[in-house]
């Protein structure tokens, strides 16, 4: 795919990011409804929410990949960064690149913002993602835990 633009995630993108969000979250097996689906574009749309998104259009304006970002305070560096929460890429997509398109946009975006880093997580076993991922970034020694909070 030659013909791909990221761009911000605009209302006119509503039901391509819905597919796309929910396909994200069958793959991590992930139940999810509209309404949280609800949540996370509200949070998106609005301005004063830290939580901002790309998406990939193809040639014809159809979004077929997505990113979630913020920004994170990283104390220990005394700086900022970026965590990129959510990246998924419409399996028709895959292999062209939208991932690394993707990337390379929120990049830009951090530079521009000021930060120090992009930072994700993704699935051990998630591999065709992790091969986009070392070749276009360095993976840290870090084991990630999740404490629940009831």
């Amino acid at each position: 795919m030659t013909d791909i633009r990221v761009v911000p995630l605009a209302p006119h993108h509503r039901e391509d990011w819905e597919r796309l969000y929910a396909a994200y979250a069958a793959f991590y097996r992930v139940s999810q409804t509209p309404e949280m689906r609800a949540t996370v574009w509200g949070w998106i749309m609005d301005p004063a929410h830290e939580v901002k998104a790309l998406v990939a259009e193809d040639a014809d304006g159809r979004a077929v990949g997505l990113a979630h970002y913020r920004p994170f305070a990283r104390p220990l560096a005394a700086s900022t960064g970026g965590f990129l929460d959510d990246l998924f890429v419409a399996p028709a997509a895959r292999g062209t690149r939208v991932a690394d398109a993707l990337i390379e946009a929120l990049a830009a975006e951090g530079r521009a913002r000021g930060w120090s880093l992009i930072r994700w997580i993704t699935a051990d076993d998630n591999f065709r993602a992790r091969g986009v991922y070392d070749r276009l970034a360095t993976r840290t020694m870090w084991i990630t835990y999740d404490r629940k909070l009831d």
